[in-house]
């Protein structure tokens, strides 16, 4: 008995807590009724002062590029040291997206993704001789030992050491594509465009073991045709270049290059074939193709990706063995091939999005649909429930959009002060209920905000229409 009423206790206080107003939208989960996200408890610097427009008053001389201003204005991220930033929840999301996106193409040619230290012993460093040649570029740091370590920018010699400490592979056992998505670090000298140059971000790192040259080639070209279906995917205009092997090293390398404006690199690109290069890999004043004789253009781009083929310089080091068919052992062929997580999503911002509103990857948007009732006090607030039906009812109709949704409840702003703000944050489609919600047959307005369309739909046509957004 007293087990029963210490229940019956917990069930009164949780349905008294469920009748507060404070409380009512958040409640109801236990009766099938999806969870509303509501745009007034998310965290946000805009929400915690809703009383200033967005923007960042004193860092005006600091805001070097679009996606830099655009992210702190819209409080996706929050400066902590130089080169270094908080990622608020919206910004967080939108890089766990990128992340499932990476995973599904890293997966689909047989990568396996594991995690390694970002504590490196300066052993391995010193071995393959990059403890002196990264120089500065490397956070360095000793124990209370006395042992030597750097925070890893990247991790051949890790990776390489954990292969060659297990042991000689069989030659049935490779190729070895192994990956990680993990946090990176660098020294930069001059950290500058937000989240594009930093001396803190998230990268993903593959390395690839083969039996020959002619093998690691081959999944040199493998990976690289995974990239470039991500960056379709993510309907990113990029150009592949030749580039240079820097402190990294190996036989060959390209860089995957969003072309803009701020970008650090500079491009040469043959309109008449499909040679392109980074400017470092070409003779100074090289002005003709090399493959076809037409006219090199110059232009800038950002990097977003970068690979390698490292042939044996790693794995030769640290003995990373494989047995061959006769049972003889054999050092294994590397490849290596970097994507800027972080780097990507900013980069996306900067080419995309417009002078005052941020616009996604479609499938890196935080939220994809944001709905916006009327304003309190208006003759359409009676409609509400109209609103609030069509939340519900969208999570039904259309699975993959459960959990994308947010319900712009700040019914206190006016209709344009919460579009202009949904513009901002680059939603790709926003639900107004305006004045044809009080219509004898109710239309909702949807913004498409990638596309500038707009269009009047009912209930049953806003499902129809959303049920094809993609998501991941």
């Amino acid at each position: 008995m007293e087990v029963l009423l210490r229940q019956c206790s917990k069930e009164l206080l949780h349905l008294t807590a469920c009748l507060q107003p404070s409380r009512l939208q958040h409640c109801g989960q236990g009766h099938g009724r999806p969870r509303r996200t509501l745009v007034s408890r998310l965290f946000q610097p805009a929400n915690l002062q809703e009383d200033r427009e967005l923007g960042v008053e004193g860092r005006q001389g600091e805001l070097t590029c679009r996606s830099q201003r655009l992210m702190l204005q819209a409080g996706l991220i929050h400066p902590a040291s130089p080169g270094c930033y908080y990622y608020l929840p919206h910004t967080l999301r939108a890089v766990e997206k990128l992340v499932r996106v990476i995973d599904q193409e890293m997966q689909a040619i047989g990568g396996q993704k594991l995690n390694m230290p970002s504590l490196c012993a300066a052993d391995l460093w010193k071995r393959s001789e990059r403890w002196d040649l990264m120089g500065k570029e490397l956070f360095r740091l000793r124990d209370r030992h006395n042992g030597e370590y750097c925070l890893g920018p990247t991790h051949e010699e890790t990776v390489t050491e954990l292969i060659a400490s297990l042991g000689s592979l069989s030659y049935r056992q490779l190729p070895l594509l192994l990956y990680q998505i993990t946090r990176k670090f660098r020294d930069e000298p001059k950290p500058r465009f937000g989240l594009l140059r930093g001396r803190e971000f998230y990268m993903k790192d593959m390395y690839t073991f083969d039996v020959s040259e002619e093998a690691a080639r081959q999944t040199y070209d493998t990976v690289c045709q995974a990239y470039c279906h991500l960056f379709q995917r993510l309907g990113l205009s990029f150009v592949k270049v030749r580039a240079d092997t820097g402190s990294i090293g190996g036989k060959l390398s390209h860089e995957f290059q969003l072309p803009a404006d701020i970008g650090e690199d500079r491009l040469l690109i043959c309109a008449n074939c499909s040679f392109s290069a980074n400017v470092e890999t070409v003779q100074v004043g090289e002005v003709d193709c090399p493959e076809c004789s037409g006219k090199l253009t110059e232009t800038k781009g950002i990097e977003v990706g970068h690979t390698f083929y490292l042939g044996t310089k790693y794995s030769s080091v640290f003995s990373a063995l494989y047995n061959t068919p006769q049972n003889k052992p054999a050092v294994t062929e590397m490849g290596c091939f970097g994507l800027g997580v972080t780097r990507i999503l900013a980069a996306s911002i900067e080419v995309l999005s417009t002078e005052d509103s941020i616009r996604w990857p479609g499938l890196l948007a935080p939220y994809q649909v944001c709905i916006l009732p009327p304003k309190k006090g208006s003759k359409e607030e009676q409609a509400t429930g109209l609103v609030d039906a069509l939340y519900d009812g969208l999570g039904e109709a259309v699975p993959a959009l459960r959990g994308e949704m947010l319900l712009d409840d700040r019914t206190q702003l006016t209709i344009g002060k919460r579009l202009k703000d949904a513009s901002r944050l680059g939603y790709p489609y926003v639900i107004v209920a305006g004045r044809r919600i009080l219509e004898d047959q109710p239309y909702f307005e949807v913004c498409c905000q990638n596309t500038g369309e707009t269009v009047f739909l009912t209930r049953e046509g806003v499902f129809d229409f959303l049920r094809n957004v993609q998501t991941v």
